[in-house]
């Protein structure tokens, strides 16, 4: 489902809405679904709601309260939830689903780089969807498959979270030859703003910049104008301090990652420049990924036996991922991880003391990062690295869909907002990792796990 599509809905929610002013029984359809019983947290950060009831008419909730607030028409189809915490679905804001784990990229773009689009996107979508993740970002893919993707799960075809894309990333030139198709070179102002405008009128709903530092400040500035003429906010990476700098001088709306400079901490200047614009700035940590490769690694390597990771996809995939990740220690992120695990929590903490928005993203797909397990990992991190559990999970859920434009729709539970609904046993508040298992998935009202 596309921008357009979500908010020319939008009257249809609030008159739903409105109806809930009158007795049920004045409702014009019976409800579909009923989930019954749970805890429900709707994701606005308030006290939640025991036993709660969430009635559904077709993709929009238009009842929600405690059992003695809201009546289960007879007839109604329920899903009981008696024991678990109703939430709205997650968000993951930092996915790439041309990528399922493997540790060699260039392997990987050679024997599957063809089939992108019909083999490796669509077991990407459904892992993420089975964990409970009903909206994603994909920060870096070919255009066309991408955004076929993207139609093809908002058209029911397969199934998939609602897919919000960038295409390919921007910057200064390709790394290597064979990322072309997903790493746009850029030669001064005039080809930057012709390429992002291309990828604009395509269809994106992000752009992506990667490497600002090394690009013009003409080229920087070309990208960002060109973006925000057309409503597009500019997503870039935030690895080096003169990144930050640059992308701050421009305008950035939201940097990604917590940065691989192996210095301390970040620069005063930059943390000063960050509370400036703390109200209006979003930042997209991962910071998981390279605890999850060091675990995978060195403490626990039996997870990539793990037949979870290996959902929806063909042995001898399964087999070929496997064996790239037989010694993690081996790749070529792996050598510096005694000098960056000891930064990231400061680092982290030094980014939230600034007060930016931080969003979850997990960087899914790249080497031993899953797309069946990457955003509880991510979450139960920040938990650990001393966010509280309902801050946590507004940044999968709240916080997100505010980013994306789509708060009135979606990343919170309310009348006439879209039912993208999961549940999970036991409780989040209290410990993150209950999301590893969600036991219940519904997407646009209809359950899908």
């Amino acid at each position: 489902m596309n921008h357009d599509t979500i908010r020319t809905k939008t009257i249809a929610g609030l008159a739903l809405a409105l109806a809930l002013a009158t007795p049920l029984q004045s409702l014009a359809q019976q409800p579909t679904l009923a989930l019954v019983g749970g805890r429900v947290l709707d994701g606005f950060g308030g006290p939640p709601i025991e036993n709660g009831v969430l009635l559904i008419l077709d993709d929009r909730i238009v009842a929600m309260g405690t059992r003695d607030q809201v009546d289960v028409p007879p007839g109604t189809p329920v899903v009981a939830t008696d024991g678990m915490t109703v939430m709205p679905g997650l968000f993951d804001m930092h996915v790439h689903m041309m990528l399922l784990g493997h540790g060699d990229y260039e392997r990987w773009h050679d024997l599957f780089g063809d089939s992108f689009a019909e083999e490796v996107m669509p077991i990407a979508a459904r892992q993420l969807l089975e964990a409970g993740v009903t909206s994603a970002r994909d920060l870096g893919a070919p255009l066309e498959a991408i955004l076929d993707l993207k139609r093809r799960i908002s058209d029911g075809e397969i199934p998939g979270p609602r897919m919000f894309v960038s295409g390919p990333f921007i910057q200064h030139a390709p790394y290597e030859p064979w990322e072309a198709a997903y790493r746009w070179g850029v030669n001064g102002a005039a080809d930057a703003r012709r390429k992002v405008q291309q990828i604009i009128d395509a269809g994106v709903d992000v752009i992506k910049l990667i490497d600002q530092d090394q690009l013009t400040d003409e080229e920087v500035a070309a990208v960002v104008e060109t973006a925000h003429a057309a409503g597009k906010p500019v997503v870039a990476h935030a690895h080096r301090p003169e990144e930050i700098r640059v992308g701050l001088k421009h305008g950035i709306d939201n940097f990604e990652h917590t940065g691989l400079a192996t210095a301390p901490g970040y620069p005063e200047d930059i943390l000063e420049l960050l509370r400036e614009r703390n109200t209006s700035l979003y930042w997209t940590p991962t910071i998981s990924p390279l605890y999850v490769m060091q675990y995978s690694g060195e403490v626990f390597p039996e997870r990539l036996d793990d037949p979870a990771w290996q959902a929806a996809m063909p042995t001898a995939m399964a087999n070929e991922i496997r064996a790239s990740l037989e010694n993690i220690p081996h790749l070529p992120y792996y050598a510096l991880f005694p000098s960056r695990i000891p930064l990231l929590p400061t680092k982290f903490q030094q980014i939230r003391e600034t007060g930016v928005r931080l969003l979850i993203g997990t960087d899914a797909g790249i080497p031993s990062m899953f797309h069946s397990d990457a955003t509880w990992r991510e979450m139960a991190m920040w938990v650990e690295l001393g966010v509280s559990p309902m801050e946590v999970i507004q940044a999968a859920t709240l916080w997100p869909a505010r980013f994306l434009g789509v708060e009135d729709e979606l990343g919170t539970l309310a009348p006439g907002r879209l039912a993208d609904i999961i549940a999970v046993r036991g409780d989040p508040l209290h410990e993150m990792e209950v999301l590893r298992n969600v036991d219940v998935v519904i997407q646009g009202g209809r359950r899908v796990r």
